[in-house]
């Protein structure tokens, strides 16, 4: 009886080793990247042949000796609906397939933040219908290595559905969809309070020499971590809170906080979301990427500067996992926001400024958009739509206004600075007078400005600084500012001094 129940355990096993899967990403309701080469993946047995068939085309590939397989499908036009059929020694049918624009959608809270949260929701909700547009939103946790899968599935645009939708990436996706007239898919992958270096792989970090410095503290631990000793460890602890439990329960005592076991060092190391909540949607077929970041690093002016080089960093690291060319990737700026305790504020969104000059970058200016005692503004409507104004004019080549005011190199001359800008058409000053510029001699104390606009450039003298050497603009946290363009598009804040 026991060999009887042992040889059908081990064909139970094998079987299930047999079985062809896929990763959660590819699932009923997915979209897939149109008009490209479509990377489709999963696993099987060592050496066992799979097929994938879509629209009238058949890929085949042999499951390599770890069991995994790839394929590239040819490119699908967008719109266009279908089935996906994987078949090994099983087979595998994903139903309501859609070719369309995926975006990958990342950050911290702002843009984990739900439409469900937004006191607008009630209104939000009457309008959800559109089957077209759908999310899928990655589950999985912190990693210590990034041989994760993915966790999560796809959802249609519904009543049902909003309330557990990012917020940002959802407005984004309508602006895209409803201008575009085409399916729109977001991978949502975002954990509220995270730094951005625990969102660019290890590997990268350990390039520079110091972001590569927090690492050293988990390699030592790494020398003496393992499951098994962590296994013991934990095993010994329970049995040392047993008897104090024990003892407490007998005297009417509360009982002592209950051990947990110890983690893999590196699921708190950085890079930990990266391996397990980017890693596992690198190289599923995207058109391109929001990111919505910064307030964890704005903790201190260091660490506002510093994030100059981490945010180059996580594109480069993110284009090179996906291996897809540069694909674009926009960040939204800080919005306006009061606490003492975000010393970088002003820094990191300097640092949002200086990474423009990396190849096929965007940037949403929000600083109207805030609030300034919360750090979750409300109007998440238009920090999307101002996400998806760049995405329509510099991916879809759309003749639209999409940016506001970002500032040239100022020149000093005659007792004033003058300040121009791109995307300069039409400025004006929201309701009144231009606030918000200051100037600075050399003495390097700022005081309050007058600011004319003639044209596109801004003229900006002080009484009380006769021969400026610095300008500024809404270099606070939550300053007063109203410098817009023509389109109404906020204008970046920015220094001409490194003081």
């Amino acid at each position: 009886m026991k060999r009887s129940i042992l040889a059908l355990t081990l064909c139970f096993l094998t079987a299930a080793q047999a079985d062809v899967t896929l990763p959660a990403t590819f699932s009923d309701h997915m979209i897939l990247q149109a008009d490209a080469a479509v990377p489709v993946w999963g696993w099987a047995s060592p050496g066992e042949d799979v097929t994938v068939s879509i629209a009238g085309q058949t890929k085949s590939v042999k499951a390599d000796d770890k069991g995994e397989w790839r394929v590239k499908l040819d490119p699908l036009k967008s719109g266009e609906s279908t089935t996906i059929t994987v078949k090994g020694k099983n087979t595998i049918t994903i139903q309501d397939v859609l070719a369309g624009d995926v975006w990958l959608c990342s950050g911290q809270s702002n843009m984990a933040w739900t439409v469900g949260r937004l006191r607008s929701f009630k209104d939000e909700q009457t309008t959800a219908n559109a089957p077209q547009l759908r999310m899928f939103v990655e589950s999985s946790g912190g990693a210590g290595e990034s041989n994760v899968k993915p966790r999560g599935e796809w959802k249609l645009t519904t009543p049902e559905n909003l309330a557990n939708f990012s917020a940002t990436a959802y407005f984004f996706g309508r602006h895209l969809h409803r201008e575009l007239k085409q399916p729109v898919g977001l991978l949502v992958s975002a954990v509220g309070g995270t730094p951005i270096q625990n969102w660019i792989s290890p590997k990268s970090q350990r390039t520079h020499p110091e972001m590569a410095k927090p690492f050293t503290a988990m390699d030592v631990s790494m020398k003496t971590w393992t499951p098994e000793r962590a296994k013991e460890l934990y095993a010994r602890q329970l049995e040392g809170w047993q008897k104090l439990a024990d003892k407490a329960k007998a005297e009417n005592k509360p009982l002592p906080p209950k051990p947990a076991p110890s983690p893999d060092p590196r699921t708190r190391a950085p890079g930990n979301l990266f391996n397990g909540k980017i890693a596992p949607l690198a190289g599923y077929a995207i058109k391109g990427a929001i990111w919505y970041q910064g307030e964890s690093n704005a903790f201190t002016v260091e660490g506002g500067k510093f994030y100059a080089e981490q945010l180059p960093m996580l594109v480069k690291d993110w284009r090179e996992h996906w291996a897809q060319g540069d694909f674009p990737l926009a960040w939204v700026q800080l919005p306006n926001f009061h606490n003492e305790r975000f010393l970088g504020w002003c820094e990191v969104r300097e640092s949002m400024l200086k990474t423009l000059a990396v190849p096929h970058t965007g940037m949403a200016i929000c600083l109207d958009l805030g609030d300034p005692k919360d750090i979750h503004p409300q109007n998440k409507q238009e920090v999307g739509r101002r996400l998806g104004l760049w995405a329509l004019a510099k991916v879809y080549g759309q003749n639209i206004a999409w940016n506001g005011p970002l500032p040239k190199t100022p020149q000093f001359a005659n007792g004033a600075a003058v300040c121009t800008f791109e995307h300069a058409e039409g400025l004006e000053a929201r309701a009144g007078q231009i606030e918000g510029f200051e100037l600075a001699g050399a003495d390097k104390t700022f005081h309050p400005a007058i600011a004319k606009i003639d044209g596109e450039k801004v003229i900006v003298t002080s009484p009380e600084v006769k021969t400026p050497v610095a300008v500024r603009y809404a270099w606070k946290d939550d300053p007063k500012a109203n410098l817009v363009n023509v389109a109404g598009l906020p204008a970046s804040p920015f220094r001409s001094d490194a003081w």
